[in-house]
């Protein structure tokens, strides 16, 4: 079983090239995020980004991963995640019990990053296993594997999540969130979000800045019906349907008013905000 399991982890150990970002990703800073990330990987600390959905947290990691070129590992987080998707578990193959590395034992051991995103989706209990990699020992125990890895200089461990959508139920508890740097996010400027829509989605400086209008506007709306305002994100999707030829109207219902909400008197005090400005 041992032997089964080391093939099966030498495969895996000798690919990091699976998670290369090979083509870099367009990413316009809107702080001094890039340096403090840089210094914090150099002293082997880990990373908190923080900041509303859709502002660009993901799209900086998968830079950071380009510019540092090493692998990058994403793991969504969600309610169900166990220890066992994390750092591995025993499967059977061609009548063959192998162990299976997890993602972020793959990280770990290739010496790359893992990125855990919206970490307070996950169940508590199993945050409990990042705890050894996010201080200064830096080590990962695989207890099913009696083995206790070392992270190797290049490994960087970053989490993100949204303080806006915290509860008693959900929040990052200190035992985690003091372990690791934090870079806080938010909307970009407008004069950076309208260069960012224009570069994503090809569109005319008019549409875009009705676009930033109409973001501006249910941004207004956090707290007063709406959880979340339109994202950098959900402008970047109406303005690719826009570009390919969709209605501006339509678009922006579908990607902004429907996106955002369900509830259906807010829909339509969107859709007519959307009239108004298309």
């Amino acid at each position: 079983m041992e032997n089964a399991a080391n093939a099966t982890n030498h495969a895996l150990i000798h690919d990091p090239s699976t998670y290369l970002i090979e083509k870099e990703p367009y990413y316009v800073p809107v702080g001094n995020e890039i340096t403090l990330f840089e210094a914090a990987y150099a002293n082997h600390l880990p990373l908190l980004l923080k900041g509303p959905t859709g502002c660009g947290k993901t799209r900086f990691m998968e830079y950071m991963a380009w510019r540092l070129r090493r692998p990058m590992i994403t793991v969504s987080c969600h309610d169900d995640l166990t220890t066992s998707d994390l750092v591995g578990r025993y499967l059977v193959k061609n009548g063959e019990t192998v162990w299976v590395d997890g993602p972020l034992t793959r990280a770990v051991r290739s010496g790359g990053i893992c990125y855990l995103d919206e970490i307070v989706e996950a169940r508590k209990d199993t945050m409990v296993v990042i705890h050894p990699l996010a201080d200064d020992r830096r080590i990962m125990p695989i207890e099913k594997l009696g083995q206790l890895l070392e992270a190797p200089d290049s490994f960087c461990l970053a989490i993100s999540y949204n303080p806006g959508y915290q509860s008693v139920l959900k929040e990052l508890k200190q035992s985690t969130r003091q372990r690791f740097v934090a870079i806080e996010f938010d909307y970009p400027k407008p004069a950076l979000e309208r260069e960012i829509i224009m570069h994503e989605t090809g569109l005319a400086p008019a549409v875009t800045d009705k676009l930033l209008k109409l973001a501006e506007m249910t941004r207004n709306l956090k707290d007063n019906g709406l959880e979340e305002g339109a994202s950098t994100r959900l402008l970047v999707h109406a303005g690719k349907l826009i570009s390919k030829g969709v209605e501006p109207r339509a678009a922006c219902q579908g990607a902004i008013a429907l996106a955002l909400t369900d509830d259906s008197d807010m829909i339509a005090a969107i859709n007519e905000l959307i009239g108004a400005l298309f």
